[in-house]
């Protein structure tokens, strides 16, 4: 017998039908000899930190740090009867077939499960990569099943991400929590690998802005007069000039006003020509993280909305796999290209016109076996859309999508730029412009931004000129600008500067190291990190905007740099990657594991918290007092944060503050003298 074992029930439903003839049953699919069956995601989960010994009930510091000697897994509580399906056939099946998703959290999934039951290595294991649900790719994928021993480093990259996250998850969140107990804070000080450097990147972001002063800044623009037409140009500024901020900018008000009184009216020469032919190529079809952030800058969409929909594009079989960080395509999806793009032209809307002026014989860069390793970008399938079926999210995102691959059929955009030196009593000013020779793929985006930071190439045209014309100045005028502060996240740029994260790191040497680093997160979990950060309170969204709550200032301001910065965990991803190449080893990740969280640790440890400004203070030896809830009677009590423990002092909650003035005990009087009293009264 040979046994499938797919992710999710979906994956298990299309391999089935590829393989013809199925019978569903309660926890498989049967094929004749082959037999399909699932897990629902993860189906086991680490063990507790108090699981693998008692004494870590107790978040006692000198405990920290935390490292299983040997790592132990258990099937999560909801899963134990699909888990015993699984088992029962992996240990009757003669080969088994890791149907994972084509990625490395795919790759350990299925693995992780065949290794508990003990039948990993023991057993001619196989692999499937399936990158579309549509019966096209389905039978593609099962007539090049590989050797499942290909991806052991895909998915030793993913046993080190889980046990890291495991250690700095449970070993900081204990050790933070517990040092900030001693300053008089009560609430727990969650700390997770990726979570945290991601809202430092806000946090940092909300300082920035409050700390933010405007700086008026100026720049002169001169007209000149051509026989040709009029040139508009910018004063150059020399690089080694007083007056300029590390930025270049000139915050001299005079010294501007003084050129443009200097060039006002005079007269001078062309001194540079320069004219160059140049081209854009087309844009890559996308990969999940770009996908998200164009669907968030085009229509406001999350990026957990994007990868919802996304996965019910693809198990409607519409696109390819959602999940991808591949924006490059392989050359055996050619074969492809003529169904997809009539399939595209019956379609309503630009999409026929689109499609009519696409060359299916044009081959983009997008087509690069090289870049192609488990996945590829997110493309339309063979299967035809009904558009007017889907919902306005999945036929939006569905036009992103097949825009992308009917741009790699377009040839690229041509372009003429000019660059202009004119020459007046001693200043240079340069003029430049740019004239469309043919705009290409470009037509397929006519007025939506197609470059990197979202904005329109502005698009001029100037005379025909040659060096040693003449020229006229006709007006010179001061152009003031002020600084503004930097924007806000938007959950798309938060989800873009987690890809670039080198950019954001402390360390500035480190960003030539971490350039081709694949950020921090995966293209599958990133969106779930932010969604996390906003359901814990520590972000919220004002309009479109990510900004950090009291809660998520006090917690950064609590932890050690080197936590809240993505220096450490940038280079954690990018040993990740070495590992999935096997380039590294996963003994020698955690070797240096043990050095990096007893690094965290002692920084988390001996940084100086001041209390919060309104915590009451012990009356007798003037630590901070916490509020705790009792577990015998649920009421609300104040106990010293000595940790000694010397200090017994405990008060009660009178409306949110220690009572330290109670009210006397009354006494008790007894039924005989309340008698007597009425008696001497009367």
């Amino acid at each position: 017998m040979r046994l499938f074992v797919a992710e999710k029930p979906s994956l298990a439903e299309a391999i089935a039908k590829g393989l013809g003839n199925a019978d569903k049953q309660r926890s498989c699919f049967v094929c004749g000899n082959d037999v399909v069956t699932w897990c629902f995601g993860h189906i086991l989960e680490q063990f507790e930190p108090q699981e693998y010994d008692e004494k870590y009930k107790s978040w006692d510091i000198e405990l920290l740090p935390i490292i299983p000697e040997k790592w132990q897994m258990k099937v999560k509580a909801g899963a134990k009867d699909q888990f015993k399906a699984v088992k029962d056939f992996a240990l009757k099946a003669d080969i088994i077939v890791n149907a994972g998703d084509p990625d490395r959290e795919g790759q350990l999934l299925v693995d992780e499960v065949l290794n508990y039951i003990g039948v990993l290595g023991k057993k001619p294991v196989q692999r499937i990569l399936v990158n579309a649900l549509d019966e096209k790719s389905v039978h593609e994928a099962l007539a090049d099943l590989r050797d499942n021993r290909e991806f052991i480093g895909l998915r030793n990259s993913a046993l080190a991400r889980s046990r890291a996250d495991w250690i700095i998850g449970m070993n900081m969140t204990r050790a933070c929590t517990k040092h900030a107990e001693k300053a008089g804070y009560s609430s727990v000080v969650s700390v997770g690998r990726v979570q945290t450097p991601t809202l430092g990147l806000v946090v940092r972001r909300e300082k920035e802005i409050a700390d933010f002063h405007p700086v008026n800044y100026f720049q002169v623009s001169a007209t000149w007069q051509h026989p040709q037409g009029e040139i508009i140009s910018h004063w150059q500024m020399p690089e080694d000039m007083e007056g300029l901020d590390a930025e270049g900018r000139l915050l001299k008000k005079a010294r501007a006003e003084a050129i443009a009184a200097k060039v006002q009216g005079q007269t001078g020469a062309i001194r540079k020509v320069e004219q160059k032919e140049g081209q854009s190529q087309p844009l890559l079809p996308y990969s999940l993280s770009a996908l998200q952030i164009a669907a968030g800058k085009k229509y406001g969409y999350s990026p957990q909305q994007v990868l919802d929909t996304q996965q019910e594009l693809y198990e409607k079989k519409l696109t390819t796999y959602p999940r991808s960080d591949c924006d490059y395509l392989p050359t055996n999806q050619l074969a492809d290209v003529p169904q997809i793009l009539e399939n595209l032209s019956s379609l309503s809307g630009e999409f026929a016109k689109f499609t009519q002026g696409a060359n299916p014989t044009l081959r983009s860069k997008a087509w690069n076996d090289k870049k192609i390793s488990a996945h590829h970008a997110i493309v339309p399938t063979t299967v035809k859309a009904n558009i007017d079926e889907l919902t306005d999210m999945q036929r939006n995102l569905y036009s992103m999508v097949a825009q992308a691959y009917l741009a790699q059929f377009y040839p690229p955009q041509k372009f003429l730029t000019t660059r202009i030196e004119i020459e007046a009593v001693g200043e240079t000013f340069v003029a430049s412009g740019k004239v469309i020779l043919s705009q290409g793929w470009k037509m397929l985006y006519q007025g939506e931004p197609t470059d990197k930071d979202g904005e329109n190439e502005e698009q001029s045209q100037l005379p025909a000129v040659q060096n040693g014309d003449s020229v006229t100045n006709l007006k010179a005028e001061l152009i003031t600008k002020v600084t503004k502060p930097p924007k806000r996240f938007t959950t798309s740029t938060l989800l873009a500067a987690m890809k670039n994260i080198g950019s954001y790191v402390k360390d500035k040497s480190l960003k030539p190291i971490l350039k081709d680093c694949s950020g921090i997160g995966t293209e599958a979990t990133r969106a779930g990190e932010i969604e996390l950060l906003q359901e814990r309170n520590y972000l919220k969204l004002d309009k479109k905007n990510l900004v950090p709550t009291e809660k998520a200032m006090m917690i950064i301001e609590l932890l050690p740099d080197s936590i809240t910065y993505p220096d450490i965990t940038a280079l954690w991803e990018r040993n990740l990657e070495a590992i999935s190449h096997r380039e590294m080893s996963v003994q020698d990740f955690f070797s240096q594991q043990k050095t990096y969280i007893q690094r965290l640790l002692d920084d988390a440890i001996h940084k100086e918290i001041e209390p919060p400004k309104d915590i009451p203070k012990c009356p007798q030896c003037g630590r901070p007092l916490k509020l705790i809830t009792s577990k015998k009677n649920g009421k609300k009590y104040w106990i010293c944060t000595d940790p000694e423990r010397a200090c017994k002092s405990i008060f009660s909650d009178k409306r949110g503050k220690p009572d330290f003035n109670p009210a006397p005990a009354k006494k008790k009087t007894s039924s005989y003298g309340k008698k007597n009293f009425k008696r001497k009264v009367g």
